[in-house]
């Protein structure tokens, strides 16, 4: 449906969906709650807190719409909807050929951010968490290698791939605001201790591709607005244990800057404290 009808109504559509389902899910609003808290801090008041709340929902709807609708689509057209600051980090690293390690935060559209680097000349080979039933997830590959990326399942065959495509100069993108295996680093996100993936550290140390944070925001209308950091330290120090927590560290106060700035389109609706974990198995 998203793909049949005018993009504009679409994404309308989309995200008066995702405020509904705000009003009908209070478990799960109370976890974005309790995750956007963290990330504004105790000066915001509690009515703008709900406001943020509701806008994640709808915000989350924008991303499924922008997701659904994916296509090929021209340069000009992509040069229309995309304003981009910090592109100059992505030419330096392909300039090198040494391919690079993109982080990105669940924030924003990050998907449409694929395709929009695919048309600049640069597929990104990326990793998808495996979703029932499998017959959606090959669905959804076929969708994502259509528009120039690779796509691999989660799982231990990942990191030689991701390593080999740095290696021939590729680029890679992960995202890395949630530890979904359960062998992250801890890191202290928005003031409490946490964990966060270490593959991205990893994969940046041992192949020496530089590990570079963005993000993908979205914008009034159909726009989006691309962010690209300048790329982080990693050069070898130590060890690489002690280079990876190091690394994973200055990571994740990338993630923060990035999220804060636009915090209602942080889609983290899954408890990603401990604390919340805990208070979640309880009920």
């Amino acid at each position: 449906m998203l793909r049949i009808l005018p993009r504009p109504i679409g994404i309308a559509a989309a995200a008066a969906a995702g405020r509904v389902i705000a009003e009908r899910s209070p478990e799960t609003r109370a976890v974005v709650r309790r995750n956007l808290r963290r990330v504004v801090g105790p000066d915001v008041g509690d009515e703008e807190l709900e406001r943020l709340v509701r806008r994640a929902f709808a915000s989350y709807g924008r991303y499924w719409a922008d997701s659904a609708s994916l296509r090929p689509t021209s340069r000009r057209v992509l040069a229309r909807r995309f304003t981009v600051e910090g592109i100059e980090h992505l030419d330096a690293a392909s300039r090198a050929g040494r391919g690079a390690v993109l982080v990105l935060p669940h924030l924003g559209s990050w998907e449409i951010g694929a395709l929009w680097l695919a048309r600049r000349g640069l597929p990104l080979t990326t990793v998808a968490e495996p979703v029932e039933p499998p017959e959606l997830f090959d669905w959804l590959v076929a969708e994502r290698e259509a528009l120039g990326m690779r796509v691999l399942p989660l799982g231990p065959d990942a990191a030689p791939e991701l390593l080999a495509t740095l290696g021939r100069g590729g680029f890679v993108a992960l995202l890395a605001d949630r530890d979904l295996v359960g062998d992250g680093i801890e890191v202290e996100l928005f003031g409490e201790t946490t964990r966060i993936p270490a593959g991205p550290a990893v994969l940046a140390l041992r192949s020496g591709a530089p590990l570079i944070a963005a993000a993908i925001y979205m914008r009034p209308g159909d726009g989006h607005h691309v962010l690209v950091r300048p790329q982080l330290d990693t050069e070898r120090r130590g060890r690489l244990r002690e280079d990876v927590r190091r690394v994973t560290t200055e990571l994740a106060g990338e993630l923060e800057q990035l999220v804060r700035l636009a915090p209602e389109q942080w889609h983290v609706f899954r408890p990603n404290w401990p604390a919340d974990v805990t208070a979640a198995a309880r009920t």
